[in-house]
């Protein structure tokens, strides 16, 4: 059953937990219905509408609601709500369902966390969302991005009933409900609470940011991270929990609170600062920061911004009263050398002297060892990031050789192995197409299906080994770019280094090398789908190293390789 919950501190909430009794019965009629595996951002919605951290939403929306925020950023009943949140499915799902219908919501472990009884099933036009809510069909923006390549085609829509939120096993000590972090409010005698979303690790900026605006408010902070989806490439949530606990102690005494909002960013911009602020109201704060270009992803590829960089504080303005919280607005934040102090870039004296560290310098620092400078960050902080960001020639590695069969990717790839144990520091492992085929793909084909699984099996293991330090030399065939590229994305998401060789062979000379007579079976078509023959190679315009070995030793080639990662900074120390 839905039940109201009363605070103090903003308005009802939503709860959307079942009592004990109608829970078993549920978890019976899952054993006869069809289930679901939540995707992470599904888990994320989830739990925010079962807590009420989406109040006033009683679940994912129906056509009326969903169609009604698009175009105007309202539900059918007219409550201000700028967020669609919808439960989408692939079409073979949606395909076993009819209206009336049961079926549970489990996590990717198979815990059932709630169940919907269907109403509504429908196809969504996603180019007419993504315009209406992102501004943008623009793939270059990670919001549609996401719409368009990882968002199931049907939308559904029902009574949602829920057993049991999501479980974190990680920083347990900050992860408030809406209805615990109220309490707390009320405990600490709070009555003013500005609250402070971030994605990012919070530096010096922040820190003189969040205090400027709890006194402009005075108001007690709320430093109130998002730790579920956020945008690609962003630091992960657990260093930058541990960066916001070492700055803790900078802040007064009793006057700020760390809690964790395991929310599931659009990067909306405008539309996501409206959200953001309802949210936090759901949580009781009565303040909300907004600065330069909240929640915004940035440019696109040709360097043209999203979002205007004042759009969002513009658009809560329009809706502050009709919101019930009120913004704290703010320029962006620079470096007075003079002062020793941020200041909003509004206040800045004319002629002064403004320091700035980009994030594209940071990380080149980072990647090469060298100085964080304390005017940009607290020791403590910097301290923290350097754990999980160490510099490039002490961080995993993978590097991942392409090319035709008999191009000489194996002999170089065992050179490249024995040069780099010859050096140390770090665990190598070679995984050589033929060898994984042997023991890792054995049940495998070579149809183009096969080939991408073999290949993403390789990428998996290249990622891990990457991801813990080591070093994975990989050396397949792997003719296609897509797949190559999400071997890519596997290790740099998990922080590791991802070097492409390709040994640009001729055919004709990988032919006239063939020991093994694999392209005269070929020719005579005993082996179909043989890359270069039946089957196409498609050539990386995205490699790090290209070498052709119709003029030099496979020594020499595997040298070049060793070249390239001293120069980059992968070995021997700070990169030049």
């Amino acid at each position: 059953m839905n039940r109201n919950l009363v605070s103090p501190h903003g308005g009802n909430l939503t709860d959307l937990v079942v009592d004990s009794e109608r829970a078993v019965t549920l978890q019976a009629q899952s054993k006869t219905s069809l289930s679901w595996d939540l995707t992470a951002r599904q888990v994320c919605d989830l739990e925010l509408l079962m807590c009420g951290g989406f109040s006033p939403l009683q679940g994912f929306m129906n056509k009326a609601n969903y169609d009604s925020v698009c175009s105007s950023m309202r539900l059918a009943d007219g409550t201000l709500w700028p967020m669609p949140i919808v439960l989408d499915l692939p079409e073979d799902m949606t395909n076993q369902l009819s209206s009336g219908d049961f079926l549970a919501l489990r996590d990717p472990e198979g815990v059932m966390l709630a169940g919907i009884t269907i109403k509504e099933m429908w196809q969504p036009d996603r180019s007419i969302e993504a315009q209406t809510v992102y501004g943008s069909t623009n793939r270059d923006h990670p919001g549609v991005a996401y719409l368009y390549d990882q968002t199931h085609p049907m939308y559904v829509s029902g009574k949602l009933e829920c057993i049991q939120p999501p479980f974190h096993h990680d920083f347990s000590e900050f992860r408030y409900t809406p209805q615990e972090l109220r309490k707390e409010f009320a405990r600490l005698s709070w009555r003013k609470v500005v609250a402070f979303q971030t994605r990012n690790v919070m530096h010096r900026a922040h820190y003189a940011l969040t205090m400027k605006a709890a006194k402009s408010a005075e108001a007690n902070l709320l430093i109130h991270p998002v730790v579920g989806l956020t945008k690609p490439g962003d630091v992960d949530h657990y260093t930058r929990v541990r960066c916001y606990q070492a700055l803790l102690p900078r802040y007064p005494s009793h006057t700020v609170k760390l809690g964790l909002l395991p929310l599931a960013m659009r990067m909306a911009g405008p539309r996501e600062a409206v959200w953001h602020a309802i949210i936090r109201k759901n949580y009781g704060c009565t303040h909300f920061i907004v600065g330069r270009d909240h929640a915004g992803p940035g440019k696109d590829s040709q360097d043209r911004p999203f979002y205007e960089p004042y759009g969002a504080q513009e658009l809560m303005c329009k809706f502050e009263e009709e919101l019930g919280i009120q913004m704290v607005p703010f320029q962006e934040m620079v470096y007075l050398e003079e002062r020793d102090e941020y200041i909003p870039l509004n206040e800045a004296p004319d002629g002064s002297r403004i320091l700035s560290l980009s994030g594209t310098e940071l990380r080149r620092r980072l990647a090469e060892g060298g100085t964080i400078p304390e005017w940009f960050t607290y020791p403590e902080v910097a301290a923290e990031v350097r754990r999980t960001h160490p510099p490039r020639h002490k961080k995993g590695l993978t590097i991942f050789f392409t090319g035709l069969s008999g191009s000489g990717k194996s002999t170089i790839a065992n050179i490249l192995l024995v040069k780099l144990m010859e050096m140390g520091g770090r665990p190598v492992t070679l995984l050589d197409g033929d060898v994984v085929r042997k023991h890792l793909s054995s049940e495998l084909g070579f149809s183009k299906e096969h080939r991408d699984i073999n290949i993403r099996r390789i990428g998996f293991v290249a990622a891990e080994i990457s991801k813990n330090g080591g070093v994975a030399i990989c050396a397949p065939i792997a003719p296609y770019d897509d797949v190559r590229k999400e071997g890519r994305r596997m290790t740099e998401a998990g922080g590791g280094g991802f070097v492409l060789v390709h040994v640009k062979t001729p055919l004709e000379v990988c032919e006239a090398r063939d020991r093994k007579g694999l392209y005269a079976k070929a020719r005579a078509g005993v082996i179909p789908n043989f890359t270069g023959v039946s089957d196409p190679y498609e050539v990386p315009e995205d490699a790090e190293v290209a070498i052709q070995t119709t003029d030099c030793t496979p020594e020499e080639a595997a040298q070049e390789v060793v070249l390239y990662l001293e120069k980059a900074g992968y070995i021997g120390g700070i990169a030049t």
